[in-house]
């Protein structure tokens, strides 16, 4: 396994970083409230970040999520690149690649994702789908959402007026201008076969373990600035043991995060099986990542329970994505069933 980044990958990760850093500030997220910043993903679409990641693979894609996970930005990065770029090339026919691509490039078109499948949601006779979804990250954004239904078939479903679809606005723990989506016998379109549904979930759940790693870092890195300054009886607070040995334990937890992301990301782009590996990194992004955020909070001291603190906001995303696609038991239990069943 050779985790280096190829050139291309280091420069669009050099890309991102340098535009989240430039238009995710404190003072523009706090602007957004739950909403997305459509400055930001206009920048990043015209820059290339959403059409190249085909090319630069899920490794790629994981090291993009980083830097945005690094500054919480507000933009349906992840979710347009998984549930539309790279659900869509793996699976999709000749017609939909040629027909959606283009538009999930450009920013056009973003997808959200119904994940994972819905018991409520099936197709009817004439092929239409009806129920509900109670929380999709994003869907406010969205003009797509990709469906996995009660029999885990994917269907990509548009959104509008006349769709026969209706959206309600949800708040969640993190800002991800969610929202309930209902469908009543909604025109839909089927996305790949019978595998499909099981590739694009351990897709989400390695890139999203990526997006966790760079909350973290995020998270550690403003505590390890805040406990270099902040001074107690003289000192400051980095020079405690105490506070030293939280902070290696994050770092450290950080690190299980993401080289698990990056193993079942590497597989992935190689052609190799990686269904327990994408389990292994969800596993460390939801046990590990709720550690770190809860560190990287206290070690602010009063400073962290400080709701317009920007390091709160690490703490919001952080517990998002603690249960988002299974919380780490439950993603335990699937891991060892896959294990003892041999698949």
């Amino acid at each position: 396994m050779d985790f280096t980044p190829t050139e291309a990958q280091a420069e669009a990760r050099d890309l991102a970083a340098g535009i989240f850093a430039d238009l995710a500030t404190h003072e523009r997220l706090r602007a957004a409230g739950t909403g997305s910043d459509p400055e930001l993903w206009k920048a990043l679409c015209g820059a290339g970040l959403v059409a190249a990641v085909e090319e630069l693979g899920l490794l790629g894609l994981v090291l993009l999520l980083e830097e945005q996970g690094r500054t919480t930005a507000q933009v349906p990065y992840a979710a347009s690149c998984v549930y539309g770029r790279l659900a869509i090339a793996a699976h999709g026919t000749d017609e939909q690649r040629e027909r959606l691509l283009p538009g999930i490039g450009d920013g056009s078109v973003v997808v959200a994702g119904a994940f994972p499948a819905q018991q409520g949601v099936r197709s009817g006779a004439r092929g239409g789908l009806s129920g509900t979804v109670p929380v999709v990250p994003w869907l406010r954004d969205a003009t797509h959402v990709l469906v996995a239904d009660a029999g885990r078939r994917l269907w990509l479903v548009p959104l509008g007026e006349g769709t026969g679809t209706g959206t309600e606005e949800v708040e969640l723990t993190a800002p991800w201008s969610a929202g309930r989506l209902t469908l009543d016998e909604a025109p839909a379109e089927t996305l790949g076969g019978a595998d499909a549904c099981s590739d694009v979930l351990a897709t989400a759940r390695t890139a999203f373990a990526g997006l966790q790693a760079g909350v973290c870092a995020g998270s550690l890195a403003r505590a390890v600035a805040h406990t270099n300054t902040r001074e107690q009886f003289g000192r400051p607070l980095a020079t405690r043991q105490g506070v030293q040995l939280r902070a290696a334990d994050a770092h450290m937890d950080t690190e299980a995060i993401r080289v698990t992301a990056y193993e079942a990301a590497w597989r992935r782009d190689a052609g190799l099986p990686y269904a327990t590996h994408a389990l292994t990194a969800a596993w460390w992004a939801s046990e590990a990542g709720q550690r770190v955020v809860h560190t990287g909070q206290h070690l602010h001291g009063g400073a962290g329970a400080d709701v317009g603190h920007p390091v709160h906001r690490h703490f919001l995303w952080g517990r998002q994505l603690d249960a988002y696609l299974g919380s780490g038991g439950e993603v335990l239990q699937e891991l060892g069933e896959l294990i003892a069943h041999g698949d």
